[in-house]
C-alpha cells in the first residue's frame, strides 16, 4: 500500500505551484480531505520559503473554485435538497446558527480546523439563499489568512517539519490518511449523487 500511494503523495508535491490549486478545489468541495491542503502547503513553503506568497494564493484560489462548484450544486439543491443530505436535524441546527449571520458562519467555516462542518455550513449558506459571490469572497480571504498563518509556521519551523516528513512513520501515517479519506470521499459523493436522485423522484 505504502508503494501504491508515494506515487501520489509525490505527485502532489511536484506539481509545484499547482499542487495546492488543484487539491484546494478537491477539499472545498465534495471530497473528505481534512487538513490535506493543510499539510501541502506546509511541506511547499518549508521547502521553498520564497514560493510563500504564490502558495498561499494558489491554495486559496483552489478552495474558492471549489466552494463556487460546491455552492452551486446546493442552490440546485435547495433547502429541502440539503436537508435530505445532512439529515433533518444537522440542517435545523445548521440553519439556526447561520440565521442572519451566513458572512460569518462562511468566515468560521474557512478558518475552522476539522471536525467543523464546512462543506455543510457552505451548502446550507448557499441553499438558504446566501449570495454566491459573497461566499467566493470570504472564502478566498479566510483561507488566504488560514494559508498565511500555516505558512509563517512552516517558515518558522521548516527544518523540523521536512525533517519529520521524511520518517518512515510520518509516510505511513499519510498513507493510512489518504486511504481514509478516499474511503470516506466514496461515501461523501455517494450520499450526494443518492440524495440528488432522491430528490429529482420526489
Amino acid at each position: 500500500m505504502s508503494h501504491g500511494f508515494r506515487p501520489f503523495l509525490h505527485f502532489l508535491f511536484h506539481l509545484g505551484y499547482l499542487g495546492p490549486f488543484v487539491l484546494g478545489i478537491l477539499d472545498s468541495s465534495f471530497l473528505v480531505l481534512p487538513f490535506g491542503n493543510d499539510l501541502l502547503v506546509v511541506g511547499l513553503i518549508a521547502h521553498h520559503h520564497a514560493g510563500f506568497v504564490i502558495y498561499v494564493l494558489s491554495a486559496a484560489c483552489g478552495s474558492t473554485v471549489g466552494v463556487i462548484l460546491l455552492s452551486k450544486v446546493a442552490r440546485k439543491f435547495g433547502e429541502e435538497g440539503i436537508r435530505k443530505v445532512a439529515g433533518q436535524k444537522q440542517f435545523n441546527n445548521l440553519k439556526k446558527r447561520i440565521g442572519d449571520r451566513s458572512g460569518v458562519a462562511v468566515a468560521i467555516g474557512c478558518l475552522a480546523p476539522p471536525p467543523f462542518p464546512f462543506t455543510m455550513v457552505i451548502a446550507a449558506a448557499s441553499a438558504l439563499g446566501y449570495s454566491l459571490w459573497r461566499v467566493a469572497a470570504i472564502n478566498f480571504v479566510s483561507r488566504a489568512i488560514r494559508f498565511s498563518v500555516l505558512g509563517l509556521l512552516a517558515i518558522q519551523f521548516g527544518t523540523a517539519i521536512l525533517r519529520i516528513a521524511k520518517t518512515p512513520a510520518f509516510v505511513w501515517s499519510m498513507v493510512v490518511f489518504i486511504a481514509l479519506c478516499l474511503i470516506a470521499s466514496a461515501f461523501s459523493i455517494g450520499h450526494w449523487v443518492h440524495s440528488t436522485r432522491s430528490s429529482k423522484h420526489a
